[in-house]
C-alpha cells in the first residue's frame, strides 16, 4: 500500500468489492462499473489483489447512499482526487458532527453539499 492508501484504510472501516454492491444492490458487476464510471459512486485499488473497493458507508441496504453522487459531483468539481474525497468524506467535522459520510448516511446532506460548497470559496 502507499502512504495515502494506509491513511485511507485508517480512515474508512469498512470496505466492499464491486461484486458485493453488485449482490447487495440486486444489479450486475457492470452495472456497479458503470455507477463508478459514471461519478455516482468511487472505488480505490487496495488489497493483495488490487481490487477496487467501496466504501461500506456508501451503500445504504439496497441502494446507493442518498446524496452522495451529488456531494462527489461537488468534490470532483471542487477537484479533488478520489482519495481526497475519500479523506474528506471519512475525516471528523466537529461542525456536522461526525463525519461527511455519517451525515450524508443519516440523511444530512443539505449540511454535506455546503460544506462542501464552501470548499470552493
Amino acid at each position: 500500500m502507499t502512504e495515502i492508501d494506509a491513511k485511507i484504510d485508517a480512515l474508512v472501516p469498512a470496505w466492499l468489492t464491486l461484486p458485493d454492491i453488485a449482490e447487495q444492490l440486486g444489479v450486475e458487476v457492470t452495472r456497479v462499473r458503470q455507477l463508478v464510471k459514471e461519478g455516482q459512486l468511487i472505488a480505490v485499488r487496495r488489497g493483495e489483489n488490487k481490487a477496487l473497493h467501496v466504501p461500506a458507508a456508501f451503500i445504504d441496504g439496497d441502494k446507493v447512499v442518498k446524496g452522495l453522487s451529488g456531494t462527489l459531483t461537488l468534490l470532483r468539481d471542487d477537484g479533488f482526487t478520489v482519495e481526497e474525497m475519500i479523506e474528506w468524506l471519512f475525516t471528523p467535522d466537529p461542525t456536522l458532527p461526525g463525519t461527511p459520510a455519517q451525515a450524508l448516511s443519516e440523511n444530512r446532506g443539505t449540511e454535506v453539499k455546503r460544506r462542501a460548497q464552501a470548499l470552493a470559496v
